[in-house]
């Protein structure tokens, strides 16, 4: 477990699971030996041999006396196709408890978009049911993402609407919102379309002080030196490279902390200016811009 003030506003972040991947099985034809190259990556974002790490989190924002939770990882008992995701068996609930955040105390509950490792905690298994996990929420999900997913076709992502989206609709607990929604005067989204039509970020502004979480606009930190490399899961790559690198130059060189929903531990950090690219600082250089 992590922690952030950004002025008054606290960011926790409770981990479900850490893996490390083979660059390929993230970004189509890339090799170790091209994550290599990227010194700065190791040893927090890659291993010497070149495979990437990557982690499955939440985050709970803590402002004007909300509790927010972003993203619910890949959560218990669900039937996935891949099989490090198949029916986990994880502490994430309890983790989150230990944390300090009982899930009846959560009073709301953020889905950057809608694919399976961000809505997995949604609800749990209860009695033979789905149910709601944060009984006491409002669950916020984007039009444009629910309506995108609600025709789409693609079979790896349908059951998790079943188990995890449908069941909270049923329930009554969901606010519907637009991509630019404002939570409290210090949390708002931004829309960052490409990963996934409907897809944002949650920008925190508070008393000078500035954080991004990124949702899934980038995957891992080698995309900030190599930004046009697209993930195999972004619905639209092209549009995927343009929000990514818009959004580089705009957080670049700036006291900006940036929060990565799959970066592993330091998961924040600061993007500086290298060459006609980027990279992920992990400490500010600058102060506030």
């Amino acid at each position: 477990m992590r922690n952030w003030q950004i002025g008054p506003v606290r960011v926790t972040q409770v981990v479900e699971g850490l893996s490390a991947f083979p660059p390929s099985s993230l970004f189509e034809g890339m090799t170790p030996e091209q994550v290599q190259v990227h010194r700065w990556l190791r040893p927090h974002f890659a291993h010497a041999d070149g495979r990437l790490f990557v982690s499955i989190h939440c985050f709970v924002i803590e402002s004007e006396g909300r509790r927010i939770v972003v993203d619910t990882c890949v959560g218990n008992d669900k039937l996935r196709e891949r099989p490090m995701w198949d029916r986990l068996q994880t502490t994430f609930l309890a983790d989150l408890e230990q944390a300090g955040f009982a899930p009846e105390s959560i009073d709301t509950v953020l889905c950057t978009h809608l694919h399976v490792d961000h809505v997995g905690w949604n609800t749990r298994w209860v009695n033979g049911r789905w149910l709601p996990t944060f009984v006491n929420a409002r669950y916020l999900f984007g039009r444009v993402e629910y309506e995108h997913w609600s025709l789409a076709r693609e079979a790896s992502n349908q059951q998790a609407m079943v188990d995890s989206v449908q069941p909270v609709i049923d329930a009554g607990l969901v606010e519907w919102v637009e991509t630019d929604h404002s939570l409290t005067s210090e949390v708002r989204l931004e829309p960052t379309p490409g990963h996934t039509p409907g897809h944002v970020s949650v920008r925190i502004r508070s008393q000078g002080h500035e954080a991004v979480i990124t949702g899934d606009l980038m995957h891992h930190p080698v995309q900030c030196c190599e930004p046009d490399r697209a993930t195999r899961f972004d619905v639209d790559p092209a549009m995927a490279r343009l929000t990514r690198r818009r959004f580089l130059a705009e957080q670049a060189d700036r006291n900006v902390l940036v929060l990565g929903t799959h970066f592993p531990e330091p998961t924040g950090g600061w993007v500086v200016s290298a060459g006609a690219a980027w990279e992920l600082a992990l400490a500010p250089r600058l102060g506030p811009g």
